[in-house]
């Protein structure tokens, strides 16, 4: 399968693109750096990496032509810096942008791929208390629901021209080397840790191996469409969070940040830990897919010990 892959350099693509690899597929990843990652990568020789501009056209369109499957996950890190409204704007437009950039571009196609699966957050349903959320739920008020909702839109546009497209809304997801525990572990390896805020959110978490899998899996399940949601399925409290990261590190998990504090520290974008959802992966335990971690304490396990 020839797949174009945007944002195979982060986070989840560079894991994802691995995974690719090994099944043999043949991967084009857009990017503003591809001299760069092409070194990186000469062993590879199924792996290409194609300069590519969202706001411009160009070469990179080329390799649509003959594409089985367009995977999405460019954009700008969501806690990269402070929420300025330079930021925010940046957040938005590095989703929208690159989605509508792809979708317009495979909507001119005349042999155009099967399928999109195009990222997207548990951000999308907006902060919400203990009911159990799934991907029937409508979308929040607040910014990052509204972006979500926007990013969204721009892929569900490729259904008009007979694309299965899957919207990945994707929890926090957990690994070494990036994303939350980046952040968390930091503090309880020097005895300081416990959860943030009054500790009753919900962290819908997952591993990045099983963020990978649902996209392998979806790629290759007809029957996956529309919203999924990728979270594992037992979402945590804060506080339980907290408490099975601190036995796993064999660290206490008693130092409680306060709210004002993280508001102080991060304004806006403190609602990323104050504020969350109880999100279950309806969708992909009903369509079968088998989870490799769905408990949080093996999945930090296997994280920090592995």
């Amino acid at each position: 399968m020839k797949i174009i892959l945007t944002g195979g350099t982060g986070f989840v693509g560079a894991s994802l693109q691995s995974a690719l690899s090994q099944q043999g597929h043949e991967i084009v990843i857009l990017t503003r750096r591809p001299g760069q990652q092409t070194q990186k990568n000469q062993s590879r020789p199924k792996l290409r990496f194609v300069h590519w501009n969202p706001l411009e056209e160009g070469a990179w369109q080329e390799h649509l032509k003959d594409a089985d499957a367009c995977i999405n996950l460019a954009g700008e890190p969501i806690a990269a810096k402070r929420w300025t409204k330079t930021q925010k704007l940046k957040i938005i437009e590095s989703r929208c942008d690159a989605t509508q950039a792809l979708v317009h571009a495979i909507q001119n196609l005349q042999k155009k791929p099967k399928v999109l699966i195009n990222a997207s957050a548990v951000g999308f349903y907006g902060p919400h208390g203990d009911e159990i959320i799934t991907e029937n739920e409508k979308p929040g008020s607040d910014f990052l629901a509204q972006t979500c909702k926007a990013w969204e839109a721009h892929a569900i546009r490729a259904q008009d021209f007979g694309l299965r497209v899957v919207r990945l809304r994707i929890g926090i997801v957990l690994e070494k080397g990036g994303g939350a525990l980046q952040k968390m572990i930091p503090p309880f390896q020097f005895f300081m840790g416990g959860p943030l805020g009054n500790s009753r959110q919900w962290m819908s978490w997952i591993h990045r191996d099983d963020v990978v899998g649902l996209i392998l899996w979806a790629l290759e399940n007809s029957q996956v469409s529309g919203a999924l949601n990728a979270t594992a399925p037992n979402p945590m409290t804060m506080k339980e969070f907290a408490a099975i990261l601190g036995q796993v590190m064999r660290r206490p998990s008693f130092a409680v940040v306060p709210a004002f504090v993280l508001k102080a520290l991060l304004g806006e974008m403190s609602d990323l830990l104050l504020k969350g959802q109880r999100v279950i992966p309806e969708k992909a335990l009903r369509l079968g897919y088998t989870f490799k971690y769905s408990s949080l304490e093996s999945a930090l396990r296997a994280i920090l010990f592995q």
